[in-house]
């Protein structure tokens, strides 16, 4: 869909590492990735030279994780690939509006309180994170933003963050429930309250699914979200 506001999402690592992350990057010459505690995504100009890929290939190291995010750009031939996961980026129009759901109204009205994480609650982060694999998520991915959580009987089962940061905009992301709390609309209501959130400090919320994801593809339209465009997700070992 066209919205000129959303072309900083054609490269929201780079975006990110540029502007909000600037205090989380590691530089070499026009290369750019995370702190590795934090995330592993890299970023690279919009088209590569040579040059740009030995940048990278010496921030990371010999035999490194290339993680490219969506970046579209072909790395040179002796950089093996790692993994190509298909999905897709999604984001909110200007106006929109979830809409009504009674059970997850209800959820909202009656169900435990959503809280916000910190940097006590990392170790069942990563015990959640780990159990559910909704993405990556290390000791310090939880300084990209402001995590939410869901607790039943004190344990934590259910939370949503903000990843990437480009200028104007917030990615939701890290969303999942533990399997015996699932069911019981907690994935809703932490992306609505991460929705409320980032709204009311001016931006908008995008996040990315994998495509055959079908289940939460269902869930963020029914939260207002729209498909942008099809990413691939990719990533290389250096040489």
């Amino acid at each position: 869909m066209g919205d000129r506001d959303a072309e900083v999402l054609d490269d929201p690592v780079g975006e990110s590492l540029r502007g909000h992350h600037a205090h989380l990057a590691r530089l070499v010459g026009r290369a750019a990735t995370y702190t590795p505690e934090v995330a592993t995504f890299c970023a690279l100009p919009a088209e590569p030279d040579e040059d740009s890929w030995s940048e990278l290939a010496e921030l990371l190291g010999r035999g490194e994780l290339a993680d490219m995010f969506s970046c579209p750009a072909t790395p040179p031939s002796d950089w093996e690939p790692v993994f190509s996961l298909e999905g897709l980026q999604m984001i909110r129009p200007a106006d929109s509006h979830p809409g009504h759901n009674p059970l997850e109204h209800d959820a909202c009205e009656h169900g435990p309180a959503v809280v916000e994480l910190g940097v006590e609650d990392v170790p069942e982060m990563l015990d959640l994170t780990a159990r559910t694999a909704p993405g990556p998520f290390r000791p310090r991915t939880h300084e990209l933003g402001t995590y939410l959580g869901i607790r039943e009987s004190g344990t934590l089962v259910a939370m949503a963050g903000e990843r990437l940061r480009p200028t104007g905009w917030s990615e939701i992301s890290a969303v999942c429930t533990a399997p015996e709390a699932r069911g019981r609309g907690h994935a809703a209501r932490l992306v609505l309250a991460m929705i409320e959130r980032i709204e009311s400090r001016g931006e908008r919320p995008f996040l990315h699914v994998v495509a055959a994801n079908t289940d939460a593809r269902a869930l963020y339209e029914r939260l207002g979200f729209v498909v942008r465009k099809a990413v691939t997700f990719r990533g290389f070992r250096t040489p």
